[in-house]
């Protein structure tokens, strides 16, 4: 059974209040479990950066050899679920209450969802995995137009709906508990279905470290490639020197960025920041293709497209058993397999805190789809134009090909040399690649604060100076792991710390599972449920006055706030308590609280009915301001807004007001929600329904 229900603004507190100030607590096992491992394995990366290579390398390889097969199983399983969940009835559920809207619009959601869940890597990736799959593919050889078709596809692959598969599960898992359960925005709230309340003890304590060392650690990846990136612009623009001395100088100054970037908040600092990221690498998108070869680059696009639907599910299962190229495999498609994995947590998270009130379906087509439709066209037209480049290029060409695979860093740049206004484009890159960097590391900032909090209810955030913490605990480990080895060991060090977080996200995967086949339970009960008394929904009227004009006399009324304060006082409250005294003589444990919604300071009344570990029920009588209909507002007594009590259950509202109602219809409409309730619990129990699914 879930926690019990918070009732202040039962279910539309986020919906009015866009940017939620409520802070919590540190969980102290989480917060310095998580930072005491991170800062020793930060300050020994530093103080012994060989040993520290060489054990990391030995890790890795020991994974490789045992789970290699494993992180294609799994990638591939994530994705096969979310789709089939968005493709099943199951899709229609709202990550929230069936009367709450998205707070953020589509380009302001994509933009975050874009920013926050890919950053500088993308850049870094764009120009130096074309080259490298190009000059040295995993079989095959190099430098053929087949390799050039395969080096796109395979970027594609690393960067596409796989990936993003494991981001949509977590985020709608979290979300979903969040907004729909009321449960605290923590991944320890997905496994309740499997665990019980064990998963707010001890049980929860480690899921969330492992989610913190996972993340941080993915996040530490991109941050060192974002600052090896970033050294290497400078140096060509500026002549920065290249070294230790710059990347720590610049990781500095992303934590800095960060830092003021996430006190600000989601709606204003973290919003910002990603659209304006989105609009000015579109706009160096769009630079490309008009001054570059526009035909060439738009014929290569559709190819491209092409290519990745009709390889896309061999590539997903090829562990290429007799081919066997470990260093290969190593290098990309398992370590991008565990990136993800790592930065799930991170993104589902954050993705989940910014998607209440959108459907199951429109967050896993949104997140699978918009994303990478930016990442396809990205990759497209700086990895076509660099083939191109190495292809046509003489001498220059070859050269700039092997640069690209060896410096990885400094592809970009090298490409855009290639370009008119080179100056001004590749101070466009950095700049685009300092604000990927920058929101990484705040987005990082808030969703680590917030694993590490005790968080009471879905919108707590921790606590500003925790964020500041881990921005710069983020920070440090990047320095270690750059001392220890550069990219390679952040690298390996994702491949390691991945692998534990993958298992909670199976959990995840089947926790998800159960309730979504719960929920189907329930609609199929509600659907075939008794129809509603009489007495509910037309009522008896009454004296002098039959129950039929009575109803038609509420039809047409619109009362004001006063009129349904008075009704609120004289029927609702006492009709909720004497239903719930009554429930408490038949032993039901029982609770009736009121808090009150939005500006209008009337008060919603929530009666709650406890049945040991099964799903408690809910019902909320919630008063709200509606605009009057125009052909009211001609009568010269009606006010501009009227109001609605609505009937709300746990899984949003019902739709129908029941303002006027006389006492015993309305003890009568919650006994009818109550019977449909006992019913649902009756379907759940019984075996003759264990076969039941949430297809349909």
């Amino acid at each position: 059974m879930s926690t019990p229900a918070k009732t202040e603004n039962p279910t539309a507190a986020a919906d009015s209040a866009p940017e939620p100030r409520r802070h919590s607590g540190i969980n102290p096992t989480v917060f310095f479990g998580s930072a005491t491992l991170i800062l020793v394995v930060g300050l020994v990366a530093i103080i012994w950066p060989a040993r520290t290579e060489k054990y990391i390398g030995v890790v890795v390889a020991w994974i490789s050899d045992w789970f290699g097969a494993y992180y294609f199983i799994a990638a591939a399983a994530f994705l096969v679920f979310v789709i089939g969940v968005a493709l099943s009835r199951a899709g229609r559920i709202k990550l929230g209450p069936e009367q709450s809207k998205p707070q953020f619009g589509l380009f302001t959601w994509s933009a975050m969802l874009f920013a926050a869940g890919i950053g500088t890597d993308l850049m870094f990736y764009s120009v130096a995995e074309p080259a490298s799959q190009y000059l040295a593919p995993p079989v095959g050889d190099g430098g053929t137009v087949e390799a050039a078709r395969m080096a796109i596809v395979w970027t594609l692959f690393h960067y596409g709906i796989i990936g993003w598969g494991m981001y949509a599960l977590m985020g709608m898992a979290i979300a979903y508990f969040a907004y729909r359960r009321n449960m605290p925005l923590s991944i320890r709230s997905v496994l309740h279905p499997l665990f019980g309340d064990r998963v707010w003890g001890k049980l929860g304590d480690a899921v969330d470290i492992a989610a913190v060392i996972g993340t941080i650690f993915g996040l530490a990846t991109t941050l060192g490639i974002g600052v090896e990136m970033l050294n290497r612009g400078l140096a060509n623009l500026f002549g920065v020197p290249i070294g230790v001395g710059a990347q720590v100088a610049l990781l500095a100054l992303a934590v800095v960025m960060a830092t003021l970037s996430v006190v600000s908040g989601v709606q204003r600092g973290v919003r910002r920041l990603s659209e304006l990221n989105v609009v000015l690498a579109l706009l160096l998108v769009l630079f490309l293709v008009v001054t570059g070869k526009t035909t060439f680059l738009f014929n290569a696009l559709v190819m491209n497209v092409g290519d990745y639907v009709s390889r896309l599910p061999g590539m997903t299962l090829n562990t290429y058993a007799f081919d066997a190229p470990t260093d290969w495999m190593n290098a990309w498609t398992l370590f991008f397999w565990a990136w993800w994995v790592a930065w799930a947590p991170f993104v589902g998270l954050f993705l989940a805190r910014i998607s209440r009130g959108r459907t199951i379906r429109q967050f896993v087509v949104g997140t699978l789809t918009i994303p990478f439709v930016f990442v396809l066209l990205w990759v497209s037209v700086f990895g076509n134009s660099a083939l191109d480049y190495m292809r046509n290029g003489g001498a220059e060409g070859a050269a700039f090909g092997d640069a690209a695979m060896n410096d990885p860093a400094s592809g970009i740049y090298a490409l855009l040399e290639q370009f008119p206004a080179a100056p001004a484009t590749i101070g466009l890159a950095i700049f685009i690649g300092l604000l990927f960097y920058v929101t990484s590391a705040d987005s990082g900032a808030l969703v680590l604060s917030n694993l590490t909090s005790k968080l009471h209810r879905a919108g707590d955030d921790g606590p500003i100076w925790l964020r500041v913490f881990w921005a710069a605990a983020t920070g440090l480990l990047t320095m270690g792991m750059l001392l220890a080895g550069g990219i390679s060991t952040l690298q390996s060090g994702t491949i390691i710390m991945g692998l534990p977080f993958s298992l909670v996200m199976f959990g995840v995967m089947f926790a998800l599972y159960k309730v979504l086949r719960t929920e189907g339970k329930k609609f199929d009960t509600l659907r075939t449920a008794l129809p509603s008394s009489l007495s509910g929904r037309i009522g008896h009227g009454t004296a002098g006055t039959p129950g039929w004009r009575q109803r038609l006399t509420r039809l047409v009324s619109f009362p004001d706030r006063r009129h349904a304060l008075r009704f609120i006082d004289r029927t609702v409250r006492p009709a909720l308590t004497e239903v719930s005294a009554a429930l408490e003589e038949q032993g039901i444990s029982t609770s009736c609280t009121e808090a009150p919604v939005g500006d209008s300071g009337l008060p919603a009344i929530t009666l709650t009915a406890e049945h040991g570990d099964e799903d408690q029920f809910t019902y909320t009588l919630w008063p709200q301001a509606h605009p009057t209909p125009t052909f009211r507002m001609n009568t010269s007594d009606q006010d501009d807004t009227y109001f609605r009590v609505e009937v709300l259950l746990a899984e949003g509202t019902q739709g129908y007001d029941v303002t006027d109602y006389a006492k015993e219809q309305l003890i009568a409409d919650v006994l009818d929600q109550y019977e449909r309730h006992l019913l649902f619990l009756h379907a759940s129990s019984s075996p003759t329904h264990d076969t039941e699914q949430i297809e349909g």
